[in-house]
């Protein structure tokens, strides 16, 4: 592990220097309200004070619309990966996100290896952010408050400079491109850092048990909490949009009109909508909306954990913030395990 030191206008220096290597994206300012990665123009655009992006950070590896391939009559199928060799370099991730790709990872590199995802990961450098938690962040719960590898490079502010991990190689070798923009921290930065890091770990005010989650989840199939929660949730799939995890998808093609040729695409779906369990002869099989939003939940924090050892969930508050009708994940936990 190295940990350096850079100022923050050597950092604007170094960010604006990234740019000859792939395309800088950052966290930016959309609404009072709400912020989202794109890409940068300026170091200015760079909006520090960010918690959460509305659109989480999955939109670079799995688009929201995304062809797939090409077919014909007289050629076949032929795979088609949209800019297949485009670098990027994605700046801001909180410890929350850098454990989501993490997450997707595991997900998708199983049985079946998704190679449009992967493609678009290997050519894809992470710098982190450290952050301070509101009243929607439970990472610390989830385990995924903090990250040790994940990243190429780790920023933590601590107002006039940032302390940067090095995480790769690849982060290492960036460090020593530009190394007279970083310099060795001394023993005062260190002690600023281990500061800021007890009053955040202070700051945080929701919390979750998940030691025997799992377990209570299993016994707790058929409570009425699920009824009660199916008659609030609108099943609308905001907070599969917004969660950085969920990576259902619908699969469909557009053919041209004689039917010799057509392309394939893939787009985000959501299990919470009603034709997403719709299978040949008209059968739906989740009819009611209590059973749809209790899937998803089950998903999160039953089957995941069965299949992979670890919750998808990252605690990372946007199903919180962007719920239409304030459904709030924690309390529908803990009134699961009895605690509400």
């Amino acid at each position: 592990m190295n940990i350096l030191k850079i100022t923050r206008s050597n950092f604007n220096t170094f960010i604006t220097g990234m740019q000859k290597y792939g395309e800088v994206h950052v966290p930016k300012k959309k609404s009072e309200i709400s912020y989202i990665y794109d890409k940068m123009n300026s170091p200015d655009e760079i909006a520090f004070e960010f918690l959460r992006t509305i659109t989480p950070v999955k939109k670079y590896f799995m688009k929201p619309v995304e062809k797939l391939l090409k077919y014909s009559a007289d050629s076949g199928f032929n795979v088609e990966m949209e800019d297949p060799d485009k670098k990027i370099i994605i700046f801001g991730l909180h410890p929350c996100d850098i454990n989501s790709i993490k997450i997707l990872d595991l997900a998708l590199s199983g049985k079946f290896v998704d190679p449009y995802y992967f493609n678009k990961r290997k050519n894809t450098i992470i710098f982190g952010l450290g952050c301070m938690p509101d009243d929607k962040c439970f990472c610390r719960s989830m385990g995924t408050d903090h990250v040790t590898d994940g990243f190429d490079l780790y920023f933590v502010d601590l107002n006039k400079y940032f302390l940067v991990n090095v995480g790769s190689s690849i982060g290492d070798d960036f460090t020593k491109e530009f190394s007279d923009l970083f310099e060795r921290p001394e023993s005062k930065d260190i002690d600023d850092y281990i500061e800021k890091r007890n009053i955040r770990a202070k700051s945080f005010k929701l919390s979750l048990d998940v030691s025997d989650l799992p377990y209570i989840m299993d016994i707790e199939r058929e409570s009425e909490i699920w009824d009660e929660l199916g008659k609030k949730c609108l099943c609308c799939g905001s907070c599969s949009m917004v969660c950085p995890t969920c990576y259902c998808f619908n699969v469909y093609d557009r053919v041209d009109l004689e039917g010799n040729s057509g392309e394939r695409f893939r787009q985000w779906d959501t299990c919470l909508a009603k034709d997403y369990t719709l299978v040949a002869g008209g059968h739906v099989f989740r009819k009611k909306r209590s059973d749809r939003v209790k899937n998803r939940y089950y998903h999160k924090q039953h089957g995941f954990v069965e299949e992979y050892g670890r919750p998808s969930c990252t605690g990372c508050g946007r199903c919180i913030q962007y719920c239409p009708t304030k459904i709030h994940v924690v309390d529908v936990l803990n009134k699961v395990m009895g605690k509400l």
